[in-house]
Order: structure tokens, then sequence, then C-alpha cells
């Protein structure tokens, strides 16, 4: 039995792939879930983000995009297409990697998930280490119920909550700020907009999470 489980966030940047390359193009983060790899050698994408038509007309445009479809629900387009082109997370994947958030912003993917087990590890840092563009951010146990991470007690987004964390530590919540939102946003490697929709969008999960 195998009894030490390991979290492990990944990203990645110019690999070329569609959907980090339009978020690149137009200012919006696409939450994915792991691509289907198909027989036919395609790969079966599906992702949501925010109501876009800068999007939707960004992806219809690029011809390794085929059968894009559309719906919007709650203010989200939620899409599902074929892409041709080759995904590198199938090579984490295959190697042991267990892939729980796939998000895309600003031209690169952040993959947040587990491995389990020293050996597994071993095998997806090397297929990483194979692949360009890919690097390590953050690895470390999964705790027990009463260490869990922010994430896992309150239901927030790796992203979130990292802005929040981010946002804490340099002294934003201090009354006065120690620090602006241009700073934070910085320091997170986003834009102001993108910085202030997180913190907001964290925010409210805690509240409804709070108080419900």
């Amino acid at each position: 039995m195998i009894d030490e489980c390991l979290v492990v966030e990944f990203r990645v940047r110019n690999d070329g792939c569609p959907l980090a390359e339009a978020t690149a193009a137009v200012d919006v983060e696409v939450d994915a879930q792991p691509p289907q790899h198909r027989s036919d050698g395609y790969d079966l994408l599906q992702f949501s983000s925010p109501s876009s038509d800068r999007l939707t007309t960004q992806l219809d445009a690029d011809e390794r995009i085929s059968y894009l479809h559309v719906a919007t629900t709650d203010g989200r387009n939620r899409y599902r297409c074929l892409s041709k082109h080759p995904c590198i997370v199938h090579e984490l994947i295959n190697n042991g990697l267990i892939v729980e958030t796939l998000r895309y912003r600003d031209g690169a993917a952040m993959i947040f998930g587990a491995v389990v087990g020293r050996d597994v590890l071993k095998g997806v840092m090397e297929a990483a280490g194979e692949t360009v563009g890919v690097q390590l951010e953050r690895i470390y146990p999964l705790e027990s119920e009463a260490r869990e991470v922010p994430s896992q007690r309150w239901d927030l987004t790796p992203a979130q909550e990292e802005c929040i964390r981010t946002a804490l530590e340099m002294g934003y919540f201090e009354i006065p700020r120690a620090v602006s939102t241009e700073e934070v946003a910085a320091e997170l490697g986003i834009s102001k907009s993108a910085f202030l929709e997180r913190l907001r969008r964290g925010e409210q999960a805690l509240v409804q999470q709070i108080f419900s």
C-alpha cells in the first residue's frame, strides 16, 4: 500500500496549445477538463470561461480547432471541440499525474493535481523535464482533514487561494492598505482586472460558505 500522496502544481508556457494562445490574445481565464485523447489522433476539449464573444471568435478562427460548440448558462460559455494539437498534459497524465484542475490564463496553463508515491513523482518529473515550457511551481504532502489546505477546506480554486493569500501577506487587507492593487497583481504576474476578478470571486465564495 502507498501511504504518501503529494500535491503538485505545474505551469506550462509556450507549448502552442490553442487554449493557451487564445487566452494570450483575449484577457479571460479558461477552466478546462483534462483533454481526452481519441483513437483518431484528436483531443476532445471541454472547457468554460466567463461569457466572451472574443474568445469564441478567436477559437473559431484557429484551424487546429474543429466542431466548436458553445452553450451559455449563468454568464459562462461552455465549450466543446476537437483539437489537432497534442496537449502536453497527456505526457504528465501518462506518467501518473492525477489532474484535478486545469486553467489557462495569459498564454499559460496551470495544472493542479496529485501523484501517489515518490516513484510516480519521479516519472512525472522526468516527463516534465523532457517537455519544453513545463515548470514545477509547488509540491507538498496531501495532509489530513485537520490540516487541509484552504482551497480544500473552503472550496476555493487554487488561483483564488493564491490571490487571497498573496494579498494578505503583502498587506492589501490592512487599514490603510500597505500595497496597491497594481502591486499585488504584479506579484501574481497577472493584470489588475484579473486580480480583482479572482479576489472578488474568492471573497464571494468565502462569504457564501460562511453564511450558508
